[in-house]
């Protein structure tokens, strides 16, 4: 079920009201029970798979916890861990490995029928399967305590606002929240709406608008030239961002409607002075998952200087080839590897044992955001070929300053009306991050007076319903890694 679904604009008020109408001791139940309803609407078998993760990590996390010996420790973890990476490796890697073979029978050098097998990638498995992992290391490394209720866990598992692309959630943050009696509170469910207003914007209004650019663009590479790759690399910028942060801010303002917190995923991640800081303003919950469980295990900062620079790069080219396994991908978070070991080589945390604080000067700011936006370039190009396409041809004609911009805004193809639409809402999502680093902004506007807030609330509203795409509801992102 997606968020910007009209089934899911019948389910979310319908489980609202009868969760506050649910006795307390029944509600892990009644969310239970939702939230398997939330994901099998998308596919029924995605339930099984499901299941078999929370009853795979729930009984494993439990002989763990009771086993006396560390080997037995380490079997019953590798026993969970284990499966659950290569069941990911074979959605990861499954469909590119037939198109090659496939490939390879076109072309004479098999003498093969063509396969015609075609796995699909279950939504959100991704992230269930690394929430369910974390949980399993956590308890080895007795950080938490193995949940003894069935019920709980396995809504710790499947809770479905978080369920299809994070946060990815801790056990030690969530699993006492479903157990505390948490009563209809106003404030809560006020911030909750105002949040997944927000989120809602972002996607509809901001990220599936300059989707529609972006993809025309990007997926027909070698029809274009120069400054229209410029813009399509910026529109991307705010597209991914908007897309995955508008997610977020659905995803934790319908948990609160709930009276459950989820952690913040994202902090204004473009105002960011360096790629270091970018990561730990960008999808918190996946990166720091990455560093709690892989870079720390693979020793972290903790070793020699090379070692520490090889974690570093290991980690994003695990992050990468996350997100698939095309080339691209990988080469994406193989370059924010080099990027952060350059960052460590020039500027450590600490020289001679002593901690260096790293002043902060306006141009980083810049040329960390032209970085990233080189890196875009990877992660949204379909192939290697057409990535180099767009890199050598930036800036195609730039001799010719005036001809090359009227070219690029020419492909582009965007009314004057649009275009402003388009500068508007960018302008107003930079001044909520700006001011988000500070405050808590739904938190500080909600302090306005009255006729302050409604018309605000009422022109977003009207604005998601005049501009949002019609027709069929668009994925994020996020939902195909």
């Amino acid at each position: 079920m997606l968020f910007n679904s009209v089934t899911f604009a019948i389910f979310l008020p319908i489980t609202f009201i009868l969760y506050y109408c649910v006795p307390h001791k029944y509600r892990w139940g009644f969310l239970l029970a939702a939230s398997y309803a939330f994901y099998m609407n998308l596919h029924v078998g995605y339930g099984l798979l499901l299941l078999f993760t929370t009853v795979l990590t729930y009984a494993l996390a439990r002989l763990l916890e009771a086993s006396p010996e560390k080997s037995r420790k380490k079997l019953c973890l590798w026993g969970g861990v284990l499966p659950l990476v290569l069941i990911l490796l074979l959605y990861k890697t499954a469909n590119p490995l037939i198109a090659q073979l496939n490939e390879m029978i076109a072309a004479g050098r098999l003498s093969l029928q063509p396969i015609t097998l075609s796995i699909l990638l279950p939504a959100g498995v991704s992230f269930y399967f690394f929430q369910s992992m974390g949980y399993l290391i956590d308890v080895y490394r007795g950080k938490v305590k193995a949940e003894r209720h069935f019920g709980y866990y396995a809504l710790f598992v499947s809770f479905f606002p978080q369920l299809l692309a994070g946060p990815i959630g801790r056990a030690d943050s969530l699993l006492p929240q479903y157990k505390k009696d948490r009563p209809f509170v106003y404030e809560n469910v006020t911030y909750g709406l105002k949040l997944m207003v927000w989120g809602y914007f972002k996607k509809l209004v901001i990220a599936d608008v300059f989707a529609v650019t972006v993809n025309s663009i990007y997926d027909n590479a070698q029809a274009y030239v120069g400054f229209a790759f410029i813009i399509a690399t910026l529109m991307f910028a705010v597209e991914i961002y908007c897309d995955f942060s508008g997610y977020s801010d659905i995803a934790i303002g319908c948990a609160r409607l709930f009276g459950i917190e989820l952690m913040t995923n994202f902090k204004s991640p473009y105002f960011s002075f360096s790629i270091r800081e970018f990561w730990s303003r960008w999808h918190i919950s996946l990166s720091t998952w990455f560093r709690d469980y892989v870079y720390i295990p693979l020793g972290g900062n903790r070793v020699s200087l090379w070692r520490h620079c090889l974690n570093l790069l290991l980690t994003f080219l695990v992050s990468g080839f996350w997100h698939g396994s095309r080339l691209t991908f990988i080469l994406w978070g193989g370059i924010h590897g080099l990027l952060q070991i350059i960052e460590t080589l020039l500027f450590p945390k600490k020289r001679n044992g002593v901690v260096v604080k790293r002043r902060k000067h306006w141009w980083q700011l810049p040329i960390t955001f032209i970085l990233l936006c080189f890196t875009w370039i990877f992660f949204r190009a379909n192939t290697i070929q057409d990535a180099m396409w767009i890199i050598s041809r930036l800036f195609w004609d730039i001799e010719r300053p005036l001809n090359y911009l009227q070219t690029g805004f020419t492909c582009l193809g965007i009314s004057p009306i649009i275009a402003m639409g388009m500068g508007l809402s960018v302008l107003l999502l930079a001044i909520y991050d700006l001011i988000s680093l500070k405050y808590d902004v739904i938190a500080l506007f909600s302090k306005q007076k009255f006729f302050i807030r409604w018309p605000v609330y009422v022109l977003f509203l009207i604005i998601i319903a005049l501009f949002a795409p019609k027709g069929v509801a668009t994925e994020f992102i996020y939902f195909q890694f």
